[in-house]
């Protein structure tokens, strides 16, 4: 498990982290998602040892992460920005970390080869970007990592390769219990792998639960009533649009108890679908100072 505990981080007097908590259950695949700014890769960069935060706990399994090689040889990290030693091949990589890493599985590393097909006598400098993302992920998910800590993961991967690169990862997820965090503005693609899902905003986190309690707990309504006839009270109406008679509400709240309410006033039509991982980011940001208009539905 993760745990990040009223963590705060300031540079040069910007505060990119303020108070965050997450939770990130051992197991789970966890998706973080923010606007460009708010903190996602430097709550990353915290969570994998590479900075130090001002106040605040971080730990993995009870145990703190900064300079803790304990904790360091079990966790894997391919960030957006990779970084390979200048003059290094796969092959020369491959040493390195199997010197790192004690559970570097050789065997693993071979069979990847088939997935990736790389070039490992080529300088990793010379590689494409999407090839050097290949590499970063056949070297980390040959550590046999409990921890994969992903920062944009697979920006750059053609449709085929992204899609190989998740069932490795959800299949490492199945068969060892991996944790997963990982942070994307894809959030369709989140959607698709993720079962665990926290929103932050300005360096705090605005909300952190379950994709499917999430998705329950806002709902998308689509409804024609009678002109004479009025909305029930206590509806917690998130976004109101109109296209001729067709209303479109975003309600936060329970489904059933949003499906009775609207029910209950005996509209000439009504819908109600879940919203997309998409449709609850720019909802939820939408009560946060974050500027969205004349969205289409």
């Amino acid at each position: 498990m993760i745990e990040v505990k009223n963590v705060t981080k300031s540079f040069e007097g910007f505060k990119a982290l303020d108070n965050l908590n997450l939770n990130v259950p051992t197991g789970a695949i966890y998706g973080l998602v923010g606007p460009n700014g708010a903190g996602k890769s430097t709550i990353i960069r915290h969570i994998a040892g590479v900075y130090r935060q001002d106040s605040g706990e971080i730990k993995i399994d009870g145990v703190p992460v900064y300079e803790n090689p304990a904790v360091k040889k079990n966790t894997a990290y391919i960030p957006d920005d990779l970084f390979f030693f200048t003059q290094a091949n796969l092959r020369d990589m491959e040493k390195y970390y199997r010197g790192v890493y004690e559970n570097f599985d050789e065997k693993r590393f071979d069979s990847l080869r088939e997935v990736f097909r790389l070039d490992e006598k080529r300088p990793m400098r010379k590689l494409s970007k999407g090839m050097q993302k290949q590499a970063a992920f056949h070297l980390a998910l040959s550590t046999r990592p409990k921890v994969l800590i992903l920062d944009e993961p697979v920006d750059g991967l053609d449709p085929v390769m992204r899609r190989q690169v998740w069932s490795l990862v959800m299949g490492d997820v199945e068969e060892n219990g991996t944790t997963v965090l990982v942070s994307s503005h894809n959030l369709r693609e989140l959607e698709d792998v993720c079962d665990h899902v926290g929103i932050i905003h300005k360096g705090k986190t605005m909300l952190e639960r379950s994709l499917s309690e999430l998705q329950e707990n806002v709902s998308k309504v689509q409804l024609v009533m009678d002109e004479a006839k009025k909305l029930p009270e206590g509806l917690n109406i998130l976004h109101k649009s109109r296209s001729g008679r067709i209303q479109t509400l975003i309600i936060r709240g329970d489904a059933e108890e949003t499906r009775a309410a609207i029910a209950s006033v005996n509209p000439l039509f009504f819908d109600l679908v879940p919203l997309t991982l998409e449709e609850i980011f720019i909802y939820e940001l939408g009560g946060a100072d974050y500027a969205i208009k004349d969205i289409i539905l």
